[in-house]
């Protein structure tokens, strides 16, 4: 017994005193820049807001609701969480020592050659309890790249929600911005009839000539020809979403109309470069995947040295039932494996963890990189579209003003019938140029919300 104490005692000064098993974890290096798209450093940000905040919309507001709580993929991504939560504590039972109970009962008979058969039976009542004596660290390596795991897939759940939330809202405001652009087609195509009714009128009472009419007639057919793909879009939209909200296609998605006279934010606060990555949790599941890496590094190099293992076993044990607990038994066993020559296995795989560990940090620094690229794009095209939405309001009001000169030259004899229709060309070009530009303008809000961190929270984390 002396010489197994010193024999543990010299195990364990090893294991104190050795160096550490991710000594060669090289850290992340990250220069974060001062400022998101050379704005100011601002201390608050869009995506604080809970998504039920940001979007104003009632009726977005249950679609994205439908969405969270019917989306197949998202459903599928909770599910996975609770995977990882069981395995997580799979990872911390281990090292917990190990309760087992065993009942035996057998009538074992024996019929040598030339010997008279013997019955042996034997009936056993044991329990043991089995203790692995982590030296080296390995099971608690394992208990941390199992929380690693586990914390990363929360994030990756809250990462698909924030997806989820960014392309419904998307999905929705192109699907109010087609009904805004048939809307207009409608209109104008209302208008040019009675423009094609009243050049029919002019030509048969000889004031003008049959070119004038066939024009009408043309700009008439160009403006009915494209409300067949309108038609197209809208259901094919309708259809998106309802896959989205988990639902059939012949799902009704209910929605609201465009205010194209709503102005936006002329700049949204986007909050500073080091928040950013503590906010979208995809950066967080990365850095939760880096490091399970790192924990399964530690696990690789303490597998590479010996294991202890004590096991206490006692009950009672007799061939027969009579007196049978008054029969106990108990031991003590204690085991060490050591691994004396694998031809560099375990060295391999250590080293093979470690390379995982590069790329794992390797695949974070790049996720970095692609946050931060997104949330500059982000900014610079709120930025631009918004300008592109001023400037396209100014055009619309412009050649509404033109269609009425335009119309009254014409009934003075000052200009042709081709020059009105041409200004009620312009005209209808330019509405659709805005529906587009506020449409593209929604867009752009949704995905800095997006790049932001925001849309992943749930009503219960308020």
């Amino acid at each position: 017994m002396k010489r197994i104490a010193i024999f543990i005692s010299c195990i364990l000064a090893a294991g104190i005193f050795s160096c550490s098993p991710v000594r060669q974890c090289k850290a992340p290096e990250l220069d974060l820049p001062s400022t998101i798209a050379e704005n100011r450093a601002d201390s608050m940000t869009i995506a604080d807001l809970e998504w039920w905040q940001f979007y104003g919309d009632s009726t977005l507001c249950y679609i994205i609701e439908r969405t969270l709580a019917n989306n197949r993929d998202i459903l599928a991504a909770a599910a996975r969480v609770d995977r990882m939560r069981e395995l997580y504590r799979v990872s911390k039972a281990e090292r917990l020592p190990n309760l087992k109970a065993n009942i035996l009962a057998e009538n074992e008979t024996n019929d040598y050659y030339q010997d008279k058969a013997v019955r042996d039976p034997q009936f056993d009542l044991t329990l043991s309890i089995g203790w692995e004596l982590d030296l080296w660290g390995n099971l608690r390596w394992a208990k941390r790249k199992g929380g690693a795991e586990y914390t990363a897939s929360v994030e990756d759940w809250r990462a698909m929600r924030m997806e989820l939330v960014a392309e419904v809202a998307s999905a929705y405001f192109q699907l109010v911005a087609l009904d805004n652009e048939l809307s207009i087609v409608r209109r104008t195509l209302a208008t040019r009839s009675e423009g094609v009714y009243q050049a029919k009128l002019r030509f048969e009472g000889g004031l003008t000539s049959e070119t004038v009419y066939q024009q009408a007639q043309v700009e008439y057919a160009s403006t009915a020809s494209l409300i067949p793909d309108l038609e197209r879009k809208i259901e094919i939209m309708e259809n998106g979403i309802a896959l989205l909200m988990g639902e059939f296609p012949d799902w009704p998605v209910l929605r609201g109309s465009m205010d194209t006279e709503a102005t936006t934010p002329e700049t949204l606060p986007v909050g500073l470069p080091s928040e950013l990555l503590q906010r979208r949790p995809d950066v967080r599941a990365s850095e939760q995947r880096l490091r399970a890496a790192m924990a399964a590094a530690g696990m690789a190099y303490a597998d590479r040295f010996p294991r202890l293992n004590f096991t206490l076993t006692g009950g009672w044990e007799n061939d027969r039932m009579v007196g049978f607990f008054q029969s106990p038994f108990s031991y003590v066993a204690g085991t060490v494996a050591a691994p004396i020559f694998g031809f560099g296995r375990k060295k391999a795989k250590y080293k093979a963890a470690l390379a995982a560990y590069d790329e794992a940090r390797l695949a974070y620094e790049q996720k970095v990189l692609e946050v931060f690229k997104e949330a500059n794009d982000a900014v610079i095209t709120y930025r631009n579209v918004r300008k592109t939405a001023e400037l396209k309001a100014n055009l619309r009001d412009a050649s509404r003003k033109y269609v009425l000169l335009a119309h009254l030259q014409y009934r003075a004899g000052s200009i042709n019938y081709i020059d009105v229709l041409d200004a009620q060309r312009q005209y209808f070009d330019a509405q659709i140029g805005l529906s587009n530009a506020i449409r593209d303008e929604y867009l752009a809000m949704v995905q800095l919300y997006k790049a932001l961190g925001g849309g992943w929270q749930t009503q219960s984390e308020e």
